[in-house]
C-alpha cells in the first residue's frame, strides 16, 4: 500500500473520533464541491449510452482547450495503471518527489523506474512522468520546454490533475501528438472524488487501445451525468478558481503566524516547511484535522484548503499559540 493523504481511517485508529469529527485537509480535494444536480433514475439504472458519453468527452475537451482524443476513465489513477500497459516495458523515469503512484504502476508492469529531480533528466528514457504542477510541492514547469522534452523521449505522460485553476500550465491542446499524454482530473477542482472520474488525452491510437482495456462502460451514470453538467459550467469554474486563489493566500497568512514558511503549493493545497512535521500533524490532529506529512521528509507538511467558514475557524483556533500561563 502506498502512502497517500485521505487516509482519514488511519487518524481516527490514532486519535479518535468519528469520521464526522474530522476535517481532512491531508489531500488537494476541493472542500466546497460542485453542487450536484437532480439526476434522472436512468443515471443509477441504466448503463451509460454511446451518444452520453460522447457528450461527457465533449464537455471535458471544451473545459481542457483541446481538440485531441480523450476518454473517460475512472479517475486518474485509472489511467495511471493502464498507461504502463501499453506496449513492451522498458526505461522509465519520473521527475520526483511527486505523486508516489506513477512509479509504483510502471515497476508493477514491468518497468524499470528511476526517480530523478530535474528536468533534463529525463531525456532518453522510454517513458517519462512529469506531475505539472506537482503534488505535493506545487513546482510547475514551462508548458513550450514539456513539448519539448516530448521529442527526447518515447513517451511522455504529463499529469494535470491540479491544473484547472492554473489553465496556463496546460498543454492539453498539443495532446494529440504521438507519445504524448495528458492526465486530467475531476475529482480534485470539481470537489467529488467519490465519483471517481477523470480523463486521458492523447494520440488516437494510443486512446483506442486504452479505450480498448478500460471496456466499454468506463464510467458510471452518475459520473457521466455529473461530470457533463460540471464541465459545461464555467461560470463555476472561474469564480470557483478566483475563490481558490484568494484563500489559498489566506491560509499561507495563518500559517506564517504559526511560525511555518511556504515551501510551494497549488491553489488546492499548500505545502510548509514546519521544522517537525510529525509534532504540527499530531497538533492538527488533536483538533481533528487531518493533514499530510511525508516519510521522506522530516519537517513538509501539507494542507488542503479548508472549506466552509467553520472549518477555517477550527483551523486557525488549532495553530494559533497557547495562551500565556498567567501568574
Amino acid at each position: 500500500m502506498q502512502d497517500h493523504g485521505g487516509d482519514i481511517d488511519r487518524a481516527m485508529a490514532r486519535y479518535g473520533g468519528e469520521a464526522s469529527d474530522w476535517i481532512d485537509l491531508s489531500t488537494g480535494i476541493n472542500r466546497t464541491p460542485y453542487p450536484i444536480p437532480d439526476l434522472p433514475l436512468s443515471a443509477w439504472t441504466a448503463l451509460p449510452t454511446g451518444a452520453e458519453l460522447a457528450a461527457l468527452t465533449t464537455s471535458a475537451a471544451s473545459a481542457f482547450g483541446t481538440g485531441a482524443p480523450i476518454l473517460a476513465m475512472a479517475g486518474a489513477q485509472a489511467a495511471i495503471q493502464a498507461i504502463p500497459r501499453l506496449g513492451t516495458p522498458g526505461r522509465a523515469r519520473v521527475l520526483s518527489p511527486t505523486y508516489n503512484e506513477h512509479a509504483a504502476s510502471l515497476r508493477a508492469a514491468g518497468w524499470t523506474v528511476e526517480e530523478v529531480g530535474d528536468l533534463a533528466a529525463l531525456c532518453g528514457a522510454d517513458l517519462t512522468v512529469v506531475v505539472n504542477p506537482n503534488n505535493p510541492d506545487g513546482r510547475c514547469q514551462n508548458p513550450e520546454m514539456l513539448l519539448e522534452l516530448s521529442e527526447r523521449v518515447g513517451r511522455l505522460v504529463v499529469d494535470e490533475s491540479f491544473a484547472d485553476p492554473v489553465p496556463e500550465l496546460s498543454i492539453a491542446a498539443q495532446a494529440g501528438r504521438p507519445g504524448l499524454f495528458v492526465l486530467r482530473s475531476f475529482g480534485k477542482f470539481y470537489g467529488l472524488a467519490g465519483l471517481r472520474l477523470g480523463f486521458v488525452i492523447g494520440h488516437e491510437l494510443d486512446i483506442a487501445e486504452l479505450a480498448r482495456m478500460a471496456g466499454p462502460w468506463p464510467v458510471s451514470g452518475a459520473a457521466v451525468a455529473i461530470g457533463s453538467t460540471a464541465l459545461s459550467d464555467r461560470a463555476w469554474a472561474e469564480e470557483t478558481t478566483a475563490r481558490l486563489l484568494s484563500e489559498a493566500g489566506r491560509l499561507d497568512a495563518m500559517a506564517r503566524a504559526a511560525g511555518w514558511s511556504l515551501v510551494g503549493g497549488t491553489p488546492l493545497f499548500r505545502l510548509y516547511e514546519t521544522g517537525d512535521a510529525i509534532a504540527a500533524r499530531d497538533r492538527l490532529a488533536n483538533a481533528r484535522i487531518w493533514s499530510r506529512a511525508f516519510p521522506w521528509s522530516e519537517g513538509w507538511l501539507r494542507l488542503g484548503l479548508p472549506g466552509q467558514e467553520a472549518e477555517w475557524e477550527r483551523l486557525a483556533e488549532a495553530l494559533a499559540p497557547p495562551c500565556a500561563a498567567t501568574v
